[in-house]
Formats: C-alpha cells, sequence, structure tokens
C-alpha cells in the first residue's frame, strides 16, 4: 500500500495551493483528482488584492499579470459604482484571467515542487485511526496518508464520508452565465441591458472583448447543474428577461450557478481537514469563491505541514478552524446581503439605493471593499497592538521588496533594532536586519500566510511568540 505524508483530495485552487505550500517544507504529498483532463470551462475570475499578494508572496504573480486583465479595486459590493478606494497595497486592483490559466498556474507550481498528481482518481471512502488515514479509489486501490485534506468541491466526498454536517440554504435561485458573440451594433446592446438593469439588478450583458458579451441572466427556476445549459437555453431566458436574444451566437462557455449558501460544521475531524469548497459554498457575488480557498490553502500549508515535520505547537493545526471558519461565515453573509440587493422588490431596491448614497462616504466605501478582498482580515491572535494577526502589505526592505524574502514560505523576522534574532529557530524563520525598513514598530514576526505575530523589540517576548507559532527551539 502506498504511503503518504498527506493526500490531498481536489486539483482545483484549493488543492493544488494547498499541495505546493506543503512541498515548500518538504513534505510527501499527493494529489488525487476525479477527472482525467484539467479544468477547460473558460469562465473569466477574479483574483483579488489579498490573493495577489499571496501570489507576490510566493513568487508566483508575475506570470499571472502578463495573461491577465487588471481593472479598479471597485464596484465589487452588489455592482454598485463607486470610486476605487485608496488602500494600502502594492497590488490594488482586481485581475481577471480564465480559471482554467491560475489552476494550471498552480498545478503547475504545486509538480515542480515534486508534488504527485494523479488524475482520474476518485475517493470512494475513507477511514482513519491514531496513526493514519486510509483512502479507497473508486477504482479498487487503497492509499495511506498521515494526513487527508478534502479540497474536492462543494459535493465534497471527503466531507460526505467524514460526516461533517453542511448546514445552509439550499439554492432558491439559479442564474446563466456565459460568454458568446453577438453582431448587433455594441450601443444597441449597451442601451437595451442599462434598460434590463434598471429593473433586473442581477443580468448583465457586457463585453469582454470585440463582439464576445458576458451574459448573466436569471434562469426559470433552480435545476441539476451537473450539466451545462445550451445556446438555446441562454436564448430562452433572454428573451423572457430583455424581450431579445441580441442575436446571441457561437457561445465560448456556458454555465449555471445557484445561491446555495452552507458552512461546514467542522474543518477538521482528527487527520482530516477540508478546505475550499468543500468547506463552503455561497453564491458569487463579489467574485470571492476562489480566492477564499486559495487563501485557505495557505493558511493550512504551513500549520500541516508542521505537523507533519513533528514540530507543531500544540494546538497549532486546530488555529487553522478557528481562523479560517469565521472568515468564511463573513463572506457567507457578504454574499448573502449581496443576492438580497439584487433583488427587484420595492423594499430591496430601497436599501440598495440607500446603501448606495452610503458608499459615497469613503470610509464607508473602503470598509467593503476590504472585505471584499479580504485585506481587514484580522486572526485573534491575543491583546496587543492594531497590527497583531493582520496581514502585512508589501513594503520596502533590505533595499528590495519585503515579498521577494517570502517565496519560501517560512517564517520571517524583519529586525529594526539590529539586536533580536531567531536563534535556535533558524532553521523554520528567516531574518532580516533593517534599520531602513517602513515599520512603525521596532520589529515584527510574520507567520508563512503573511500574518503579524509579535511585534516588540524584547528577545525573550520574541522566543515566546516563536515556540508558539514554530514549535520548540531546535
Amino acid at each position: 500500500m502506498d504511503t503518504h505524508d498527506v493526500i490531498i483530495a481536489g486539483c482545483g485552487p484549493a488543492g493544488a495551493m494547498l499541495a505546493a505550500e506543503l512541498r515548500l517544507h518538504d513534505v510527501r504529498v499527493l494529489v488525487v483528482e476525479r477527472e482525467t483532463e484539467p479544468v477547460s470551462l473558460a469562465r473569466i475570475v477574479g483574483l483579488h488584492i489579498r490573493s495577489l499578494e499571496i501570489l507576490a508572496m510566493r513568487g508566483l504573480l508575475d506570470p499571472l499579470l502578463a495573461q491577465g486583465r487588471r481593472r479598479p479595486a471597485a464596484g465589487f459590493f452588489a455592482g454598485i459604482p463607486a470610486p476605487a478606494p485608496e488602500v494600502d497595497s502594492s497590488h490594488a486592483y482586481l485581475l481577471g484571467l480564465p480559471q482554467p490559466v491560475i489552476v494550471a498556474h498552480l498545478e503547475a507550481h504545486a509538480a515542480r515542487l515534486g508534488a504527485e498528481i494523479r488524475r482520474g482518481a476518485a475517493v470512494a471512502d475513507l477511514a482513519q485511526d491514531e496513526d493514519g488515514v486510509t483512502v479507497d479509489l473508486a477504482d479498487g486501490e487503497r492509499l495511506r496518508a498521515r494526513y487527508l485534506a478534502g479540497c474536492d468541491g462543494a459535493r465534497s466526498t471527503v466531507r460526505k464520508r467524514l460526516g461533517v454536517a453542511f448546514p445552509g440554504e439550499p439554492s432558491r435561485h439559479d442564474t446563466l452565465m456565459g460568454e458568446l458573440r453577438s453582431d448587433l451594433p455594441p450601443e444597441e446592446i449597451a442601451a437595451r441591458a442599462a434598460e434590463v438593469q434598471r429593473t433586473h439588478r442581477s443580468f448583465a450583458f457586457g463585453p469582454v472583448g470585440t463582439g464576445t458579451y458576458r451574459v448573466v441572466v436569471p434562469a426559470a427556476g433552480t435545476a441539476e447543474r451537473a450539466k451545462p445549459p445550451t445556446l438555446d437555453d441562454f436564448k430562452r431566458r433572454l428573451r423572457v428577461v430583455a424581450g431579445t436574444d441580441f442575436g446571441a451566437h457561437s457561445p465560448r462557455w456556458l454555465s449555471r450557478f445557484g445561491d446555495a449558501t452552507r458552512l461546514a460544521e467542522d474543518y477538521r475531524v482528527g487527520r482530516v481537514l477540508l478546505a475550499g469548497d468543500a468547506a463552503h459554498i455561497h453564491p458569487p457575488a463579489g467574485g470571492q469563491g476562489l480566492n477564499l480557498g486559495v487563501q485557505d490553502a495557505v493558511n493550512l500549508g504551513w500549520k500541516l505541514a508542521a505537523q507533519v515535520r513533528g514540530h507543531a505547537p500544540d494546538a497549532l493545526l486546530d488555529t487553522y478552524e478557528t481562523e479560517r471558519r469565521p472568515v468564511a461565515a463573513r463572506v457567507l453573509d457578504n454574499t448573502r446581503a449581496q443576492t438580497a440587493l439584487a433583488a427587484p422588490e420595492p423594499g430591496p431596491q430601497a436599501v440598495r439605493r440607500l446603501l448606495t448614497e452610503l458608499m459615497d462616504i469613503e470610509e464607508v466605501n473602503r470598509r467593503l471593499i476590504e472585505r471584499i478582498t479580504a485585506i481587514d482580515i484580522r486572526y485573534d491572535l491575543g491583546d496587543g497592538p492594531d497590527l497583531l494577526g493582520r496581514r502585512l502589505p508589501d513594503l520596502g526592505a533590505g533595499g528590495g521588496r519585503l515579498y521577494d524574502r517570502l517565496h519560501r514560505g517560512r517564517g520571517f523576522l524583519l529586525d529594526r533594532t539590529g539586536r533580536l534574532g531567531t536563534g535556535a529557530w533558524s532553521d523554520r524563520v528567516d531574518l532580516l536586519a533593517d534599520p531602513a525598513a517602513a515599520l512603525d514598530v521596532p520589529a515584527l514576526l510574520l507567520r508563512p500566510d503573511g500574518h503579524v505575530a509579535w511585534t516588540g523589540d524584547d528577545q525573550r517576548g520574541l522566543d515566546a511568540h516563536l515556540a508558539r507559532w514554530f514549535g520548540p527551539p531546535a
């Protein structure tokens, strides 16, 4: 029986990112993916500010910038028009990319680092004991690992076999989304689409290239989404909602999504953990789903690696759930709110008009953008300055950029005093002594996920936090 440190079910964005994070710490990883070929649905998704920062921290962003399309970080909340606020980030924009490009990039990164990726391998069952997890594949093969991570999507087999409840609301309204072509004059399309949007806030028929349009139109009800809709389905619904099918033809991709909203009751049961859509699903309002899964993976990766390597502090792995589940709950709430604001009834539209006025206040607009883009997250790491528990923006350090020094996924001590050191934790934590670093504190300790774990100027206090996050000294 093959034995691995960690088996990951699912090679989507969360699974591929988790595999790469584990390999940075020499964890033996096997990724099993039920699909025999990589995802081909060419839907455009947006990478938000925090995800862009994470990719920059791992040296993964530049190739994607060359393939993506940037647009201002504005108008994310319920599609309400608002200017892009000033936010503290070197990556204060949205990067639009086809989802297959992102997944392929992360998968290739994981493979370069040494992750084994096996396609056409679906998890059928699992059982765990004190020493590890036994995984049965659909073809009858049996695998063994010390830990199993379920990154296998909304219908997660891992979650179901684990018996973790997935409470929430079922889908009540389906929406058709796709990209297709139209030969009508662009000004005619724009005028008709704007007229429809006055009463159907969730409708969209906007250009994504010459003659190609992104279409979002309410479906006729709820349906099984295993099969994508057809062009005729789109044209039929366009005629009902907009009074015209816009002469639509030649679809690039077509899909159907619902507004189901669910959150797993547990992110960890023994040696099995959940991440990405296996742990949470929600409407696509604000484009947060892929970003949330990638950020799950970066929070979990270094903690699970420390557990496998044998130097994890007590309860470190449990902080994955205590930190990430509340973040997902906030995303579910803001997508519920955005979905409600798209309803055509007078009550929701009155609230929408009021919120539109409030978003003219810069602080309100900034707060909502920071919430959607996940740069407002502050993990509860105890009492301390406001910086504690927050992510650190990419700042000047050591004559370059801080994020360029975080590619290895290790802890990082940035010291302006010149008196502090990592000592017996130097095998897990890097050090940069730079009196000119753009910090408002004497020194700070970063976790591998880029969140501040400690600030101060006292070696004893630093040692205590090195032990808290990185285990006993070597």
